[in-house]
């Protein structure tokens, strides 16, 4: 009930924040930060309470954005339904890879989760429909909604989306799923041994995780006014979508949000200040600081200092 409070809370914060009459880029820029908590959250289902890494994200981002490009240029949907039927989309692919890598273990499953961003990166590039290797130019709608500006609206959408996003997994940490996942993350074998449904709540994982990147990626179409294959599956993504939990903390859902906060902050204030080519370099500096000198994230690093002030 406290956390529905907060959660109402937060959201009237970013409404209020997106009416208000100040500087554009901040929801330029608020935009990804907050997509980088959806991304990080929604990786952390399985790769951090399970301790599946997917390197796949890109392959789930594009699904989202491909799925609202042709329900865009087909029906004009609108942008409710472009989100939803990327996450469906999404979802029903995270089974699918399920299906076919989750028997699969460590280095093996993470490889596997590399081959099918290659695969669709190529069946997207040979498609002219939604523009091939060259991309496709998008004219963004007049609907505003209550808004003055269409980047103002996308601004909230992704703080919704945000915050659904951090509630879905927050719920799944404190149910049998969650439990479920953190004991195969221990010891699968043992897991299975005590009863728990290993596959069943995998699968179930993935196909989550994968929803959520798929509405994660759905509204960067219009975000963009334009899409094409090298970006949308840049592998960047899957740098940032792990690098932000191990940064936060993988043990708690809270661990995903702080971590993203953080290190899209700090990129997008380089990118502002010194150059766009350097995020990854900041991205790779802080998991190496954080792998050995805080392998449990910032969340273990506030825990050992309970500890030690106590």
């Amino acid at each position: 009930m406290k956390y529905s409070i907060y959660a109402f809370i937060a959201l009237l914060g970013f409404l209020g924040l997106s009416l208000m009459n100040v500087n554009e880029y901040i929801f330029f820029a608020g935009f990804v930060i907050l997509q980088f908590v959806v991304l990080a959250t929604a990786w952390n289902i399985l790769g951090g309470y399970a301790g599946y890494v997917n390197f796949g994200v890109p392959a789930f981002i594009a699904v989202g954005a491909y799925t609202a490009v042709v329900l865009f240029k087909s029906i004009s949907a609108p942008l409710v339904v472009q989100i939803i039927g990327g996450g469906i989309l999404a979802g029903l692919l995270g089974l699918i890879v399920g299906l076919l890598t989750l028997k699969l273990r460590g280095i093996f499953f993470s490889i596997a989760t590399v081959a099918v961003v290659f695969i669709l990166e190529t069946v997207v590039m040979n498609w002219r429909y939604v523009g091939g290797a060259t991309g496709l130019q998008l004219s963004r709608p007049p609907d505003l909604w209550i808004f003055d500006s269409y980047t103002r609206m996308l601004f909230f959408v992704m703080a919704v989306l945000a915050i659904g996003s951090v509630s879905i997994a927050r719920y799944i940490q404190d149910s049998f799923l969650g439990r479920g996942l953190r004991a195969v993350r221990d010891s699968e074998e043992a897991a299975e041994c005590s009863g728990v449904p290993t596959l069943k709540i995998k699968l179930i994982a993935c196909t989550i995780s994968g929803a959520l990147m798929g509405i994660a990626g759905a509204p960067m179409p219009m975000y963009l006014s334009y899409i094409e294959p090298t970006a949308t599956f840049n592998l960047n993504y899957s740098i940032s979508a792990l690098g932000m939990p191990i940064i936060g903390g993988t043990s708690h859902w809270i661990g995903p949000v702080i971590g993203a906060l953080l290190l899209a902050t700090i990129q997008q204030v380089v990118t502002v200040t010194v150059s766009n080519e350097l995020n990854v370099l900041v991205v790779g500096v802080l998991l190496v600081l954080f792998v050995v000198l805080a392998p449990d994230g910032i969340l273990g690093l506030i825990k050992k200092w309970k500890q030690s002030s106590k």
